[in-house]
């Protein structure tokens, strides 16, 4: 078994706030999923489309206190472990979500659908921080779908936005983790830096403060689209030309998480990453 899968990000709430946000029913349907049920110690459940198997809920409280909350979590036929963890940091929490049973080749291969748990996690948890800090939700991936589009508005320029999809440096900054990107038609887009990186997605469409495509293979395309109107940019993000049979959910995933972390950069003063090491 593969050591658990660890999540670890900075909420500018008191511990008491996120701790409800984690428990109460009717804050979970807003950032977490369209349904949930909390009763606890002996339900703890939530489903719908933004969930993976979210046909019916799933999980069972395993153990809860005001610093702890672990459930089970039955995917692809085993039960998984899930727990978050709250500390106190000064005004902020950090919350860190511990996920068993992943295992990074099921993103590859698609072979279970546990391999989107790292993604979807990390969506969730942007969620979290949006929701408790007044600022709009960003779009999650939707399960039951082969569909991957997600639009926001940015407050910012389209030239900044623009800036900041295709410098490396700035990429790198907001995503967390090291991009180097040759903006041109026919560049090379290397996650992990193109030193580390031997089989790099490839730029296909470039039109400064307009728009970028890029050929992720297995993946698709996809392409970021900017139209600017009263000093803000609407950014549009599709995914396209994967196998519809088999959609790149963990990709999709990971992408509108980087769209949170996008947009709190170009809007949040004094921006840090929200995403811990």
């Amino acid at each position: 078994m593969t050591e658990p899968m660890i999540i670890r990000v900075r909420v500018q709430a008191p511990l008491k706030t996120v701790r409800h946000a984690l428990t109460d029913p009717a804050a979970l349907r807003v950032w977490l999923g369209e349904h949930a049920e909390v009763a606890l110690p002996a339900t703890f459940g939530f489903w719908g489309r933004t969930i993976p198997e979210g046909d019916a809920p799933h999980q069972r409280p395993l153990h809860a206190d005001e610093r702890t909350l672990r459930f089970a979590w039955l995917l692809d036929g085993e039960e998984t472990t899930t727990e978050f963890t709250l500390e106190e940091d000064g005004d902020a929490t950090i919350v860190s979500v511990s996920q068993t049973h992943f295992d990074f080749q099921d993103v590859i291969t698609g072979k279970s659908v546990r391999g989107v748990l790292q993604t979807f996690w990390c969506c969730a948890l942007a969620n979290l921080a949006e929701h408790l800090e007044g600022r709009e939700l960003t779009p999650r991936v939707d399960f039951t779908t082969s569909e991957m589009r997600a639009q926001i508005t940015i407050d910012a320029s389209p030239a900044d936005v623009f800036g900041s999809l295709t410098d490396s440096e700035a990429v790198t900054r907001w995503f967390g983790y090291p991009i180097e990107i040759e903006p041109y038609v026919g560049g090379r887009f290397a996650m992990g830096g193109l030193a580390d990186n031997p089989d790099p997605a490839k730029v296909v469409e470039l039109e400064p403060g307009r728009k970028l495509a890029v050929d992720w293979g297995d993946a698709g395309v996809g392409t970021w689209e900017l139209e600017g109107s009263g000093g803000k940019t609407r950014l549009t993000l599709v995914q396209s030309g994967f196998d519809e049979g088999r959609p790149p959910y963990a990709a999709w995933g990971g992408f509108l998480s980087g769209l949170a972390e996008l947009r709190r950069y170009h809007e949040v003063p004094d921006w840090q990453p929200m995403f811990l090491p």
